[in-house]
């Protein structure tokens, strides 16, 4: 039993790794992050990691921006120079950096270059990727379609509840409004009752 506990920990405790598409839309001034995941398996967490990002602009033009290898971080000259930041995990599956103080002319292709040598037993295998990201950059954020939507939903109901409530207003008054006159005509028809009674003793 305790064994079965302890595999079960060891599960859990593992690191989860999502290969998941980075954002493509920045705003001036702000800072942005150019996501680029390389997810590896248990049995190759043993392995030198080179990582070389570019940048491509609409001309065609390629810059070697950034590398990060052996955990040393190298922000290399150009137009990106002190506005790049290492944003990867220690364990080098999330090999992400972050733009700051985003520029109109940050917009254009991105290249994550991922180069891993495992180190096994008997070999050392390598392994490549390569992830494109093209950036947009605006002079204001785009309006969130769902947030609209969502608030003309919330005072469509509001509307409709509001209404719903006079609605239920005036029926109960009026149910209140005939049972008082009910009840006025039985007490009505008692005191013509207890007369004729009365004129009969």
């Amino acid at each position: 039993t305790t064994l079965i506990v302890a595999l079960l920990l060891v599960q859990l405790s593992r690191p989860v790794c999502v290969d998941v598409p980075s954002d493509t839309e920045a705003v001036i001034g702000t800072q942005m992050r150019l996501t680029c995941i390389s997810c590896m398996k248990r049995e190759e967490v043993k392995a030198r990691t080179l990582v070389n990002w570019f940048y491509i602009s609409d001309s065609g033009d390629m810059t070697h921006i950034y590398k990060y290898e052996n955990t040393k971080e190298t922000d290399l000259d150009g137009p990106f120079k002190g506005r790049l930041a290492w944003n990867g995990s220690k364990d080098l599956q999330d090999l992400s950096i972050v733009i700051l103080n985003v520029t109109l002319n940050d917009s254009g292709l991105y290249q994550c270059e991922v180069s891993r040598e495992f180190d096994f037993r008997f070999f050392t295998p390598t392994f490549f990727i390569r992830k494109n990201i093209t950036l947009t950059v605006k002079e204001k954020a785009s309006e969130d379609t769902t947030a609209i939507y969502s608030e003309i939903m919330m005072y469509v109901l509001l509307v409709f509840l509001t209404f719903w409530l006079l609605v239920e207003m005036v029926y109960c008054y009026r149910k209140i409004s005939k049972s008082d006159d009910q009840a006025q005509d039985t007490l009505r028809h008692v005191q013509r009752c207890m007369s004729i009674q009365i004129l009969l003793v």
